[in-house]
């Protein structure tokens, strides 16, 4: 009798020992979740499920003068392509639809465009410019030229070895020679050829335009 009690009391230890192991098996869920967001990051640093940017590699600051935010809206959507940093160059004075009146010989562009010792005074800085390395610089055409406020922000900073790209809107005109006349503000810097673009303009022309330079 003695021998039979421990004998059950062997096999009761060895069911409570087999349940325990058992147990000791069982998946935490929060370690499972764990191990798949770490797997899925494994597949994400070889790149699978990534969106290609050409342009990661450099610094890029996208800089716009806009009076009646058409050209706000392309500058805003190039930087949504190019993932830049977006600064407005905006006038301490701004300009009034009288001023925009260029059929008025006296109106405020009028003049501007007449003296081209004309810099107005503008708002703000771009913090640290020595990091870009790419600039992309919008503005409205007025008179075939950029904005007098544009002019400004270039003898504001020193864009020897940046890379720049000019855009422009207008309801007809093209880029023209407004970038050239901007370019002799700049001392050892490269220019690419720019481009206009209508109001209308949408992200995938957008996105085609910046695909082709190739920078």
């Amino acid at each position: 009798m003695k021998h039979l009690k421990n004998l059950l009391l062997v096999v009761v230890t060895l069911f409570f020992a087999v349940s325990l192991i058992s147990c000791g098996k069982t998946e935490d869920p929060i370690e499972s979740e764990n191990e798949n967001n770490n797997s899925n990051n494994e597949n994400n640093s070889n790149g699978s499920n990534e969106k290609p940017n050409e342009t990661s590699e450099h610094k890029i600051l996208v800089a716009y003068f806009s009076a009646t935010n058409t050209t706000k809206r392309i500058a805003e959507l190039i930087q949504e392509e190019v993932e830049g940093t977006l600064f407005e160059i905006v006038p301490v004075v701004s300009y009034t639809s009288a001023d925009l009146n260029y059929n008025n010989s006296n109106s405020r562009t009028s003049l501007e465009n007449q003296d081209d010792s004309i810099r107005p005074e503008i708002k703000g800085m771009v913090e640290n410019m020595d990091q870009y390395d790419v600039v992309y610089i919008g503005y409205p055409i007025w008179f075939g030229k950029a904005p007098k406020p544009v002019y400004t922000f270039f003898e504001s900073y020193d864009f020897s070895g940046k890379t720049i790209i000019p855009f422009c809107t207008s309801g007809s005109s093209s880029i023209g020679s407004s970038a050239t006349y901007l370019e002799k503000l700049t001392k050892s810097s490269t220019w690419l050829s720019g481009t206009r673009f209508s109001s209308t303009a949408t992200q995938s022309t957008i996105a085609s335009w910046i695909k082709g330079l190739k920078y």
